[in-house]
């Protein structure tokens, strides 16, 4: 009769903080030529969801950041804080770009988060980004932005 030793090494557990932390430092470091690496970070049909995209698997979230690369001018994210527990986190960020449509100069920043799943392997099976576009994105859009201040101030009036 064969009976489980109670003697036998536990199955090797992830350190999901050290994962975090490599997961943010990619997220620091993404470009153009690293997204090949994408699988090294994300479960083969892992969901990425922000206020424009809700996808499914490593092509759809590939070509979310080629989108990021060809319609941003040196797009880069700073990840400020990290809280993990277990195979949750919350990663707070600020993304830094330039736009291209647009003639400025001006580096534009958006302040976010990302909450993560992880798998019990370590790798993103759940993405979900918290940003507001009205106020991040829109509001500093050249004519669009005018209007949706106007918006905001006649809300709060």
């Amino acid at each position: 009769m064969n009976h489980p030793s109670s003697l036998e090494a536990p199955a090797a557990q992830i350190d999901f903080r050290a994962r975090v932390a490599g997961v943010s430092g990619y997220f620091e470091s993404i470009s153009p030529e690293t997204l090949s690496e994408i699988p090294r970070w994300y479960a083969a049909e892992a969901r990425f969801k922000d206020p424009f995209n809700d996808v499914h698997g490593l092509p759809a979230i590939t070509r979310i950041f080629e989108h990021m690369f060809l319609s941003l001018h040196e797009p880069r994210f700073v990840v400020t804080r990290q809280i993990v527990d277990g195979p949750h986190a919350f990663l707070v960020w600020e993304f830094h770009f330039h736009f291209k449509r647009f003639d400025t100069i001006t580096q534009q920043v958006v302040h976010g988060g990302s909450h993560l799943t992880l798998t019990p392997e370590g790798l993103i099976s759940e993405h979900r980004d918290y940003w507001d576009p009205a106020e991040e994105l829109y509001e500093k859009l050249p004519v669009l932005g005018a209007f949706m201040r106007w918006i905001k101030r006649r809300a709060t009036d």
